[in-house]
């Protein structure tokens, strides 16, 4: 009988977030938003640890507060804007492996999406688990914004960003409704198996698994007008945030 593969959450907490400043650890109703992301870790049961990559001191001290482990801090060369995630996942990845935890599969939980349920990872570690030949499973949404209806700018011209043709029409000129259904990845989970960053070289491979995100457990906090709106589903009661077992940080 074969053994269940071994999974370790990875989540990314970087200090240096440009258009909402300290986002990973700015307070959201009583906690750190860090805080629910590792609470949904812990929760859903699967993981043989729950890691934090980040370049602060300050932000290792609150995972840390919260359960989860911070093994080193991440160099700063791995933690600007433009920093593909490949290369943190595979510092951490060795970092743990050079202390003697390998393991199977990682999967990335952002602390932007705080409304990710341990309900939420269980489905779809379960998911990717009963994939044969998957490489990775990626969260997903349908598209809000057409990209049949985009255009890129050229100058004093505009051209669309997808010259497709629905009904002999080009998709920008036909309804949402008669073109096709498309997709968009979101920030809420990732699943890989760790051979897909030794022998790859990324952090999904080229077979990828479509998990598909349920009311806000997509939702992504990156700017102020999303921070204001996380605030107000939270207050109406909209939006659930997993719980937490820990105290305040600091309280």
């Amino acid at each position: 009988m074969a053994r269940e593969p071994s999974i370790v959450a990875l989540i990314p907490a970087r200090s240096g977030s440009q258009r909402l400043a300290g986002k990973n650890v700015r307070p959201l109703a009583g906690h750190p938003l860090i805080a629910y992301t590792i609470a949904a870790a812990r929760a859903s049961e699967i993981f043989g640890a729950v890691v934090v990559s980040t370049d602060s001191p300050e932000y290792a001290r609150v995972a840390e507060h919260y359960g989860a482990e911070v093994p080193v801090l991440r160099p700063a060369e791995l933690a600007g804007a433009r920093s593909p995630d490949v290369e943190w996942v595979e510092h951490m990845l060795r970092t743990l492996e050079e202390r003697g935890r390998r393991f199977d599969c990682f999967s990335i939980l952002r602390p932007t999406s705080p409304f990710r349920q341990p309900a939420t990872i269980r489905r779809a570690w379960e998911t990717f688990a009963g994939e044969d030949g998957a490489d990775s499973l990626r969260a997903i949404e349908k598209c809000r914004q057409h990209p049949g209806k985009m255009w890129t700018v050229h100058g004093r011209r505009i051209l669309p960003l997808m010259p497709f043709t629905a009904g002999g029409q080009p998709w920008h000129s036909n309804q949402v409704a008669a073109l096709p259904e498309l997709f968009v990845q979101n920030a809420s989970l990732e699943i890989a198996r760790t051979r897909v960053v030794r022998e790859q070289g990324t952090i999904a491979g080229n077979a990828v698994v479509p998990f598909f995100t349920e009311g806000y457990e997509g939702f992504d906090i990156n700017d102020p007008l999303d921070w204001r709106l996380a605030e107000v589903l939270v207050a109406e009661g909209e939006a659930r945030l997993p719980a937490v077992e820990h105290p305040a940080f600091g309280g």
